[in-house]
């Protein structure tokens, strides 16, 4: 049985934290039982002939005859946890949530410092994720070079995902300000379909990318990279980033070994705008660690549970465990 003492506790980890006035009552358990060992004492050294006081007196258990009434104020301050209705953390599935895996398909993503390629290397990490992502999950895919093209939009099929992973092409140039924007579109446009509650469904674009965004040159101008992180913090969805690649990456353009390094800083720079997180990976061992993580995080919600059962049932044992003692140690139920 897991004790539901264990982690910190505070006020708000209560219901009905009101209900902790009743601790008074233990404490008044405590002081009456204090009390009348007192006077039991008192009248007890009155007795003139001490020799006829220790003849008559039943046999004691020294100071193990308190054990019973310790037993009992402490069953009473555990019931009165119970009482006040304590709650824990629960992670749970979502099921009602939209997550947009961004997929930059550059010509800097046929680089080979990734085995075999960035862009094969990224498709196989991207299905491994699909397949662990919580099932309830809407998840859509967009694939963008010189432009952004939604190859699917938010869905739980997980193998029509996977599919349009599969056919990933590199292009030319590198938009990622307008996949950003495209992003945010499908996030709308689903989020306005799905039902189950007051406020849009959770959401969060996963954006994978090796470079600079080269259209706009300027990531600050209206459709540019900047610009969009702004638009996604302003719309509650955070955008993490995976750079994929190393500095060493290049790629043959007219016979010619072009270098194209991996660019960090400005992903980062997205992800911190947007309220998201930044990741790095320069391989595909690393992709697929990176994934995990962003599986745990998107995959599930942390709400507050029930605790009361654990305290009750170890209330419930205390009395028990009172009633033994006093039977044991006192001849009687403690009282």
């Amino acid at each position: 049985m897991t004790l539901p003492l264990l982690g910190p506790m505070t006020l708000s980890n209560f219901a009905h934290a009101w209900f902790f006035l009743f601790a008074l009552a233990a404490v008044g358990v405590a002081a009456l039982y204090v009390v009348v060992q007192r006077r039991r004492r008192h009248r007890a050294l009155r007795f003139a002939n001490m020799d006829l006081l220790v003849s008559v007196a039943p046999t004691r258990h020294g100071r193990w005859r308190h054990l019973p009434a310790i037993l009992i104020v402490c069953a009473l301050l555990v019931l009165t946890v119970a009482m006040a209705g304590p709650t824990r953390d629960i992670r749970i599935p979502r099921n009602r949530a939209v997550v947009m895996l961004v997929i930059d398909v550059s010509e800097s993503m046929r680089a080979t410092d990734v085995a075999p390629t960035r862009l094969l290397a990224a498709e196989a990490a991207g299905k491994k994720f699909v397949d662990e992502l919580t099932p309830g999950i809407n998840l859509g895919l967009i694939a963008y070079g010189g432009t952004a093209t939604v190859l699917v939009s938010p869905t739980t099929n997980r193998a029509l995902m996977k599919a349009a992973i599969d056919k990933l092409q590199p292009e030319d140039r590198t938009a990622t300000g307008e996949a950003i924007f495209t992003a945010l579109q499908a996030i709308a446009t689903v989020g306005a379909m799905m039902g189950g509650g007051d406020q849009p469904p959770p959401a969060r674009i996963v954006l994978e990318s090796d470079g600079k965004e080269t259209v706009p040159t300027n990531p600050d101008d209206p459709k540019g990279a900047f610009t969009a992180a702004r638009t996604a913090k302003g719309q509650g969805v955070p955008i993490s980033t995976i750079s994929f690649g190393t500095a060493s990456g290049t790629v043959e353009i007219e016979n010619v070994a072009q270098p194209v390094p991996v660019d960090d800083e400005d992903l980062k720079q997205v992800a911190d705008l947007s309220g998201g997180e930044a990741f790095r990976a320069s391989s595909l061992d690393q992709l697929n660690s990176v994934y995990s993580t962003l599986q745990e995080q998107i995959g599930y919600e942390t709400i507050p549970g029930e605790a009361t059962a654990g305290w009750l049932r170890i209330g419930v044992v205390l009395v028990a465990l009172a009633a033994f003692a006093g039977l044991l140690i006192n001849r009687r139920l403690p009282g």
